[in-house]
């Protein structure tokens, strides 16, 4: 069971090596991450998003209704409160606070999710990823981008933007309004044809690699710096929410393999894009950057006794 986890995991850990090695070798610096980023952003992220949805079954979709309940509520629960925590507890400001609480609650399974279940349960590990996406890409991620948008004209000077501006701003990111459309047209049953879903596929393959190239290099530019925030944000990402998660599942009477996909979904470490955000937004970058590398590193541990537990 280690080597399984270990030969769905060592993929993550080699790219980003890789591109730590880059940063290293000077063959990439910090800004040019940033604009790697960016292509996964616009591009290749929204497209293996649509692309993927759309490959799942309606009724499928559909039949998943204790594990999409459950990645629901662990999902919104934890980000709604590590944002509180963050802010009001721990004295971060707001933008900081929203990061950590999408840097904490969102796993990287819309990134390299595949890659991983993948290698655990086959194809119906789309289903999970699927619906990890969903609420990371309808919820947190729309979430993180309002709170990080609302001072971006601090000058006095400046007209400010109303709530609607904001609310409107959001909604025109291709990473909120792909998924959007693909769960729309699924629930109206409506397909894609095979040639054009596979056209998509083709940048969207890219997102995994790319994504975790470029953390590699902006954690070579930033480095690791282990603080009491990285600590406790690691700890709550990659041990208390699969935990949580577990003990809500064993309560919920969840079917075995349903519970354990969505317990292993959740222990996924912590997804990139809080990485691109920061450094998007130039905020908090190095802590999103470390949060990212130690999350990673000591998934290959907590994943394994996750899978090893009873269920």
């Amino acid at each position: 069971m280690i080597d399984t986890v270990v030969a769905a995991l060592l993929p993550i850990v080699v790219t980003l090596g890789l591109g730590y090695f880059a940063g290293w070798h000077h063959d990439f610096n910090a800004s040019q991450g940033g604009v790697l980023n960016r292509m996964v952003m616009l591009y290749a992220l929204p497209l293996t998003l649509f692309a993927g949805m759309m490959g799942i079954e309606r009724a499928q979709l559909l039949a998943q209704g204790p594990m999409a309940a459950l990645l629901a509520i662990c999902m919104t629960a934890s980000y709604a409160l590590v944002f509180v925590l963050a802010h009001k507890v721990f004295r971060q400001d707001i933008k900081t606070a929203a990061l950590l609480a999408l840097a904490v609650s969102g796993p990287a399974a819309p990134f390299v999710g595949m890659p991983v279940l993948g290698e655990l349960y086959g194809g119906i590990s789309a289903v999970p990823v699927a619906l990890c996406g969903l609420v990371m890409n309808l919820v947190q991620v729309p979430a993180t981008l309002f709170v990080l948008s609302r001072d971006a004209n601090e000058d006095e000077n400046e007209p400010q933007d109303t709530p609607v501006d904001m609310f409107n701003k959001t909604l025109r990111e291709p990473i909120v309004w792909a998924p959007v459309l693909a769960f729309v047209l699924l629930i109206l049953d409506v397909r894609l044809p095979g040639q054009i879903r596979t056209s998509l596929q083709l940048l969207g393959s890219a997102t995994g690699g790319v994504a975790l190239f470029a953390s590699g290099v902006i954690l070579f530019s930033y480095r690791i710096s282990l603080s009491r925030t990285v600590a406790w944000a690691v700890v709550v990402r990659n041990v208390v929410i699969p935990a949580v998660a577990l003990a809500i599942g064993l309560w919920m009477g969840m079917e075995t393999d349903a519970l354990r996909m969505s317990v292993i979904t959740l222990a996924i470490p912590t997804a990139s894009i809080c990485v691109i955000l920061a450094v998007q937004y130039h905020v908090a970058e190095q802590e999103m950057a470390s949060i990212l590398g130690v999350s990673t590193l000591l998934s290959v541990v907590t994943m394994a006794a996750f899978l090893l537990a009873p269920a």
